[in-house]
């Protein structure tokens, strides 16, 4: 979400109060003042978690403290589960098995670590799906397990309870 308010003391923390008002979990504020701006208004981005239902609530509680709304970002991708993966993952391109998983437009690979412990050793990556419900995610695990059969890959899974 990214609000804009007045350059005032204070008002970062009344835009802030609303969304504590509604349930909802601050996850990251951004908010960069420029000294040398001579603006009489600043620019907030603020990451959230906010309960289903709650957002139109939480956007007059923000026009009553006179904090305007200039962009609201909803995450699609709401399911999120981690897995190992171990193998020779860069000799049986790694590259393809992420994109697999990322083209079937509800699941998407969104972070990754890998390990190489030597040339000829296997690797081991720890990465992490998204997707759009837990329907979906069994889809893209379904996904994973197939591409780690053929690719003789070892899928450890999840480390999040599904």
């Amino acid at each position: 979400m990214k609000l804009e308010m007045k350059d005032t003391p204070g008002q970062l923390v009344a835009a802030l109060k609303p969304i504590s008002a509604v349930g909802g979990n601050i996850l990251a504020v951004i908010h960069q003042r420029d000294a040398l701006s001579t603006a009489e208004t600043l620019d907030v981005q603020i990451v959230l978690e906010l309960p289903e239902g709650r957002l139109e609530r939480l956007l007059e509680l923000l026009r009553e403290q006179n904090v305007g709304v200039v962009r609201i970002g909803e995450e699609r991708l709401l399911e999120k589960r981690s897995f190992i993966l171990i193998g020779h993952l860069m000799h049986t391109d790694l590259g393809d098995t992420v994109d697999r998983i990322d083209r079937t437009g509800f699941a998407e690979v969104t972070e990754m670590s890998l390990v190489m412990p030597a040339i000829n050793a296997p690797s081991s990556a720890r990465i992490t799906i998204r997707s759009i419900n837990i329907d979906d995610m069994k889809s893209a695990l379904t996904i994973l397990q197939n591409v780690a059969a053929e690719k003789d890959l070892l899928v450890i899974e999840p480390l999040e309870e599904m």
